[in-house]
């Protein structure tokens, strides 16, 4: 026998993302503090390195963020790798090409980050809502 159970009064089948706002704020505090390590440990002038750290910390924001608050997440990381990772500092500038790559790397990995998770909740939920049967007599287990 079938059982109904309305799926709002119960346990959600897929977390809720977090707050664009809220993911925005970690890619500022994160951006800032990152680029500030990179520039203290290293040293500066260091772009390649201060791209692979911002486009992880993309990625792992993307895991808690809706697919909407990749563009500015990956806009608020070129901000601070543009103004603070590459000479000279302090100023925002456009190379073109160079700079067009470096936002779409960040783009991207905000975007892996969020199709990743989206993909792992949704199989859990699977998981969770599909229930298995029993092949001797069809119940329910």
């Amino acid at each position: 026998m079938i059982q109904w159970v309305r799926l709002g009064t119960e346990r959600k089948p897929v977390p809720e993302p977090a707050a664009t706002g809220l993911v925005w704020a970690g890619a500022f505090g994160g951006a800032l503090t990152l680029v500030l390590l990179i520039n203290t440990l290293p040293g500066p002038g260091r772009p390649g390195l201060a791209l692979t750290a911002l486009s992880l910390l993309a990625a792992a924001l993307g895991v808690w963020a809706r697919f909407t608050a990749a563009p500015g997440t990956a806009v608020l990381c070129w901000l601070f790798l543009n103004a603070f990772a590459v000479p000279p500092e302090g100023v925002l500038t456009w190379a073109g090409s160079r700079d067009t790559r470096w936002l779409g790397c960040l783009l991207a990995a905000a975007l892996v980050g969020t199709t990743t998770s989206r993909l792992a909740h949704a199989r859990a939920a699977h998981h969770r809502l599909t229930a298995a049967t029993d092949p001797d007599d069809g119940r329910l287990l």
